[in-house]
């Protein structure tokens, strides 16, 4: 990173010229560019499926059954992978869902001081030329755990894709992971 007129740019070495004299290129901060997509169900720590009802405004995680399942309104993911300019934060992903005949990306916004989940209704974009409230990094959930993972709100550090328990619901939020070493199960996602 070097500093210039209070502005921090990102830079990468890119060639060793005459007079062993280093060149550098200037990077794009926070660029991401639609690479892959995956389909897939989201489970929680208790293999309940995340189902989104834009209708009531509601995502969580819940039981369903093998009927439900095949029908999959609102419960089959579309996982957008991304290239991006800063690869050390995790692999940057955003998350959309067919509900019925309507396609609806998640996406997180601020609402009386508090950062909520919500799912809106068009497509993730192809390009983001900067930050965005619809990226996510996905990351290991440990280190002995490959299979699961968890989701860190690109624009909060520390702020992950969790569930709580509300009114007999299990929602999906946004959590503050209190220390880099603390495990939270609500956070673990499949």
């Amino acid at each position: 990173r070097v500093k210039m007129n209070d502005e921090e740019i990102l830079v990468c070495a890119v060639q060793l010229g005459e007079n062993f004299c280093l060149y550098f290129a200037g990077l794009e901060c926070d660029a991401f560019s639609k690479e892959k997509i995956l389909h897939r169900v989201l489970r929680n720590v208790n293999s309940q499926l995340l189902v989104v009802r834009p209708d009531l405004n509601i995502a969580a995680f819940e039981d369903v059954t093998d009927q439900e399942m095949k029908c999959g309104n609102g419960m089959h993911f579309s996982i957008h992978y991304y290239k991006t300019t800063t690869p050390s934060a995790g692999m940057p992903v955003a998350f959309s869902v067919q509900v019925e005949d309507k396609s609806y990306y998640m996406c997180c916004e601020k609402e009386c001081g508090k950062t909520i989940v919500q799912f809106k209704e068009g497509e993730v974009p192809k390009d983001i030329p900067g930050e965005s409230n619809v990226i996510f990094f996905k990351k290991t959930f440990t280190s002995c755990s490959s299979r699961a993972f968890k989701f860190e709100y690109s624009l909060e550090q520390g702020m992950f894709l969790a569930f709580e328990e509300e009114g007999g619901l299990r929602k999906l939020i946004l959590k503050k992971l209190s220390s880099k070493d603390e495990v939270d199960e609500t956070m673990k996602i499949t």
